[in-house]
């Protein structure tokens, strides 16, 4: 190709850890070997020109010059790369090239991906040097500020610092990450990836509302213990102790201790899943990751018909060790940890009996196998 530097960005998938990150909880996930592929060369001058094969139209803007607003096109996430590296460096350069996603979009933090890709790549062209996480930060501080959507560190971290061998365990309140190898003793595991046939954005779903509704919680528990309370930004469920919530929870409306119990919940979860990786206990970490999906649907109250069902029907079928919702949980898809001798016999079963429920997904419903991969790279 033409092009003189190529960027790999894979998806990722999260098993434990739904929707907590934007409250600093503790996350897990694994970045994936289905991705965006990206393609490009500096330019000589500040001048941006983008080529997707994945969305019609071209991108054009310019490096040196402020960012416009938002123009709702897939372009936003080149321009969001440029507002936040532009506000730590002098850009001068930009970039030409073209951008490739491997799968359908929802539920796999493609837009993460994407974004990734061009901080990388526009860092590169500007031969400015970035460690991992650095690249995290740039990222969600431009899909947070400059797309709008008020999400926390774990896709970015799944996607920049993922390892082929090895599990991610973010704290999201520090920051502080290890992987974690997995068991030499662990049974084989793949990841099936169940695509509703929805796409869906989160900007204009219900997922900035559920960040709300979980700061709302924090503030209500803030308020009937007699603390002073914070900023509202600066307010996270991640701050009051587990016991504050368990004495006022009677007193919040139903809607604000679902939320939070969702949280204490799953920051349970995420810290026994972290024990079953380490001692290779496939089926504990199966079962928790189930038990998240049920805590996502009944208490943080997420999920399409078409995505629960796929849910319903996956926990039943032999060979599935757990799965859930993949990203937020509005449309998009499942993600399930598998035992690879079973794969033929999920895809079929599972795809009769969604089709069965729903035949208008029958062209757009689609089943992908997936196995963990190292991080974001220059190719």
């Amino acid at each position: 190709m033409k092009y003189q530097y190529h960027i790999f960005s894979p998806y990722r998938v999260c098993p434990l850890g739904a929707h907590v990150d934007h409250q600093h909880g503790i996350v897990t996930g694994f970045a994936i070997d289905k991705g965006v592929d990206f393609w490009f060369t500096p330019s000589n001058d500040g001048h941006v020109h983008l080529e997707s094969r994945t969305f019609d139209g071209m991108i054009d803007f310019d490096v040196t010059q402020a960012s416009l607003m938002k123009q709702y096109n897939w372009g936003d996430y080149a321009r969001g790369a440029k507002y936040a590296l532009r506000k730590r460096f002098n850009l001068k350069y930009g970039i030409e090239g073209i951008i490739q996603g491997s799968l359908p979009v929802g539920g796999l933090s493609s837009s993460a991906a994407v974004l990734i890709a061009y901080v990388m790549a526009l860092a590169k062209a500007n031969g400015i040097e970035l460690e991992p996480f650095e690249v995290v930060n740039i990222a969600s501080e431009a899909e947070r500020e400059y797309i709008g959507l008020n999400n926390g560190l774990l896709d970015h971290a799944c996607i920049a610092l993922g390892k082929k061998d090895g599990l991610l365990f973010l704290d999201c309140d520090s920051n502080d990450y290890r992987i974690i190898k997995r068991n030499p003793d662990m049974p084989d595991f793949e990841i099936g990836i169940f695509f509703s046939g929805l796409t869906r954005s989160l900007v204009n779903s219900d997922y900035n509302l559920r960040v709300y509704e979980c700061k709302t919680a924090a503030w209500n528990m803030l308020a009937y213990t007699e603390q002073p309370l914070k900023k509202f930004d600066k307010t996270y469920l991640r701050d009051i102790p587990k016991s504050t919530y368990d004495k006022c929870r009677i007193a919040m409306p139903n809607r604000f201790a679902r939320r939070a119990e969702h949280f204490y919940s799953e920051y349970r979860r995420v810290r026994q899943g972290v024990t079953a990786w380490e001692s290779g206990n496939m089926r504990l970490l199966g079962k928790l990751s189930l038990d998240s999906c049920e805590s996502s649907i009944y208490n943080y109250e997420c999920g399409s018909p078409e995505l629960i069902a796929i849910y319903e029907i996956m926990r039943t079928l032999p060979g599935v060790y757990g799965g859930r919702f993949s990203g937020a949980g509005f449309k998009g898809a499942c993600i399930a940890l598998v035992d690879p001798a079973h794969k033929k016999e999920i895809e079929r079963e599972l795809t009769r009996q969604y089709l069965d429920k729903f035949p208008e997904y029958e062209k757009t419903f689609k089943v992908f196998w997936v196995i963990p991969d190292d991080g974001a790279r220059f190719v």
